[in-house]
């Protein structure tokens, strides 16, 4: 049963993210969220597809309704739960007329949801939490799948916490970014979507909620969280042990639809939207979980591009350095008192016709000599050096490609992972590879500099620049 829900997963997520511009993660916690019958809050400005999100999640469940509102601090209950039925009244009841309201909504959005004022904010907690709305003297089940809340920013009153809480799941949405800022204007209003999967059936979530319930947390998954909980300790994020319960319920999905029988470390690629109450709190656990977890990080290198600097420079003193005017017979005083005043017969005794490319050989030959010489001792010492410079360059890039390798490994064919979250993770340890690579190229190149200066009869064994690398 397991390898059955693939497929049309896929196909839903594709659907929904068909036409919008970076939001893969979104997409992906959005409907994870809802097949495990949990909240979502999107926070961001206006105009980032908000409301699109969740009307596309709506077309995403078979047989719900769906409600949407916009709340202002002026909003009343009759806008969100119905108006007061008359004839109740008559029979001195106090119910109201709810059919085509939030107490019947399968997927519901509410815009600027914080905005609520109490009377409301009040009635929503039980229809989050119980999914139960009270009518008069009864309280009612509620086909409430998921509610999809949306804000400009996170409330700092401390009477809206326990409402935000009741979002599990809590995602920054931003507008494009600058490499996706061309796609989105050439997007074209009413291109033809995506087509539609078969809706999700009540029997086909219960199978996935039935596969979650056979998954098991493994011991990395385990240590996994207890380090993050340290980290969250760390960061100062309060994190309640119902979202911490919640939060194993909504990995165990994640992997039982992915037909694996064990969560993982990798699980928690997710967790950063789940434990931060702020946005600006995410970015610090992704590169928690990115370094410690999934270890894939840019490596800058500095030791590396400390000696490729060094010996660069140390070529350049020897390929210029002059040899001793008195060994060298005064050829450099002289060769540079012809270009000062530009005589040319100066360095090769040419005639008046000319004779322009001897002279020009015999300057070369010239110059040559006026350039230090050092002895076949000395370069194979300096390229000796380079070797083991180069020698711990391959060291360094062998298990990193191996890291790499395993790492796509892991990851490969994972439904809920983001591409983009791929991206970052495979493209750090590519980043660093090619690093090693272009510093791998300067080092040769400065190898064959060396390997071509002046040879001479001398016989030290050089120093190697004073750099520590290792």
């Amino acid at each position: 049963m397991p390898g059955s829900f693939r497929p049309w997963l896929t196909q839903h997520l594709a659907a929904l993210e068909s036409g919008l511009l970076e939001r893969g993660t979104a997409v992906r916690l959005l409907l994870l969220a809802a097949l495990a019958r949990e909240h979502v809050l999107l926070i961001g400005p206006p105009g980032t597809a908000k409301s699109e999100l969740a009307r596309r999640l709506h077309r995403a469940f078979d047989g719900v309704r769906y409600f949407e509102r916009l709340l202002t601090r002026f909003s009343t209950p009759e806008e969100l739960f119905g108006p007061l039925s008359l004839k109740a009244l008559e029979d001195d009841r106090y119910e109201r007329l709810i059919d085509g309201y939030l107490p019947t909504a399968g997927v519901a959005f509410l815009d600027e949801v914080f905005k609520a004022n109490s009377a409301i904010l009040n009635t929503l907690l039980t229809l989050l939490n119980e999914r139960e709305f009270d009518n008069g003297a009864g309280r009612r089940h509620t086909p409430l799948v998921t509610l999809v809340g949306a804000s400009n920013e996170v409330p700092d009153d401390d009477a809206l916490q326990a409402f935000h809480d009741r979002f599990l799941v809590r995602v920054p949405i931003a507008p494009v970014s600058d490499d996706a800022f061309m796609a989105l204007l050439q997007l074209r209003d009413g291109a033809e979507p995506a087509a539609s999967p078969a809706p999700i059936t009540p029997g086909a979530m219960q199978a996935l909620l039935d596969a979650a319930s056979r998954v098991a947390l493994g011991d990395d998954a385990l240590a996994a969280l207890a380090a993050l909980r340290a980290e969250c300790m760390r960061l100062q994020l309060a994190v309640s042990d119902r979202r911490w319960r919640r939060v194993v319920a909504l990995l165990c999905l994640q992997a039982g639809s992915d037909g694996r029988a064990q969560v993982d470390e990798i699980d928690l690629w997710l967790a950063p939207y789940v434990v931060c109450a702020h946005p600006q709190a995410v970015p610090a656990v992704q590169a928690w979980f990115d370094a410690r977890i999934v270890q894939a990080v840019p490596q800058p290198l500095p030791w590396l591009g400390a000696a490729v600097a060094a010996f660069e420079q140390q070529l350049e003193i020897e390929a210029s350095m002059p040899a001793d005017d008195d060994a060298a017979g005064g050829a450099s005083g002289k060769l540079a008192l012809a270009r000062a005043i530009g005589r040319t017969d100066l360095v090769g005794g040419g005639d008046a016709a000319g004779g322009t490319g001897l002279l020009r050989i015999r300057a070369a030959a010239l110059e040559q000599r006026t350039r230090r010489h050092y002895s076949s001792v000395h370069i194979a010492a300096r390229l000796a050096q380079l070797d083991e410079v180069l020698a711990a360059v391959d060291a360094a890039r062998e298990p990193l490609a191996d890291e790499l390798a395993l790492l796509q490994a892991r990851i490969a064919g994972r439904l809920w992972l983001p591409p983009e979250l791929v991206q970052r993770w495979t493209g750090a340890h590519r980043d660093t590879l090619a690093l090693l690579d272009a510093m791998a190229a300067r080092l040769s190149a400065a190898r064959d500099g060396f390997a071509a200066l002046p040879l001479d009869e001398l016989s030290e064994v050089p120093a190697a620049p004073a750099v520590a690398w290792g």
